[in-house]
């Protein structure tokens, strides 16, 4: 049996606890890489502590792989995808666009999602009835644009310059195809599309806590998520979304044109 609304929304609150109070208040920032810059912050470290706890307590069948904490149970029917602090960057950088990311698989599979801005009072939620907002202006339903050529498309990526050479070159033949191209938003960016103001977003080296959560979403508002070579998006990687199967084929082709 799938949790319900509530209960993920039990688990929103119990990481904004964590975070809301620690974004912008200058704490500290631990570097994961030894080269390069992959930052963590103990919010992140609490707010994903306090999400597999109450997971642990209501269901202690459930397998959990959380970007902090590790992963247990990967073999089970129903496996929870978490990444406490999808953005850190901005997070850092007292920049509202990151979120929480709470995702649910069964078998493999995306079925439930959410995403948390709490600094902004924003809430995206999905499960197999549908798509839902939740926030300033008041409640409605998720739905993309009806948007199918490239001229007319707005695309995020979170930054071109974390791309590789070889997806960058894919990257850049796409971006010249679009009306508008905007960076650096994270997991908020597939939000916006499933809410109608974004058409495209397309990222790389992702991990399945960064896309876990998003891709109930988007599906449940008309959009379609995949790889770069139409595959399913659960393990991550090279990522796309799209408002429309149209506009997902157009940006196929110039994605994986020689």
């Amino acid at each position: 049996m799938l949790p319900d609304h509530a209960f993920f929304t039990r688990l929103a609150d119990a990481a904004a606890a964590e975070t809301l109070p620690r974004f912008r208040s200058g704490l500290d920032v631990d570097n994961k890489l030894s080269g390069g810059f992959d930052p963590v912050t103990e919010g992140d470290r609490a707010a994903e502590s306090a999400i597999r706890r109450l997971i642990e307590e209501t269901y202690p069948d459930h397998g959990i792989l959380g970007e902090e904490h590790g992963a247990s149970g990967l073999d089970r029917e129903y496996v929870w995808v978490i990444d406490p602090i999808d953005g850190t960057r901005a997070f850092i950088s007292g920049v509202p666009v990151w979120g929480t990311l709470i995702g649910l698989y069964r078998n493999g599979r995306a079925v439930m999602g959410l995403m948390d801005q709490p600094f902004t009072g924003e809430r995206f939620f999905a499960d197999p009835q549908g798509g839902v907002f939740s926030g300033p202006g008041g409640p409605r339903r998720l739905k993309t644009r009806d948007c199918r050529t490239l001229d007319d498309a707005v695309l995020f990526t979170t930054s071109p310059r974390i791309m590789g050479a070889a997806a960058l070159s894919r990257y850049d033949r796409l971006e010249r195809k679009v009306r508008l191209a905007r960076y650096g938003i994270d997991c908020y960016a597939y939000c916006l599309l499933a809410s109608g103001f974004a058409d495209l977003v397309v990222e790389s080296d992702l991990k399945p806590y960064d896309v876990g959560a998003l891709i109930a979403i988007i599906e449940s508002a008309g959009g379609v998520i995949t790889t770069w070579t139409g595959e399913r998006p659960e393990l991550g990687g090279e990522i796309i979304a799209a408002a429309t199967p149209a506009l997902h084929q157009a940006a196929l082709a110039e994605l994986s044109a020689a």
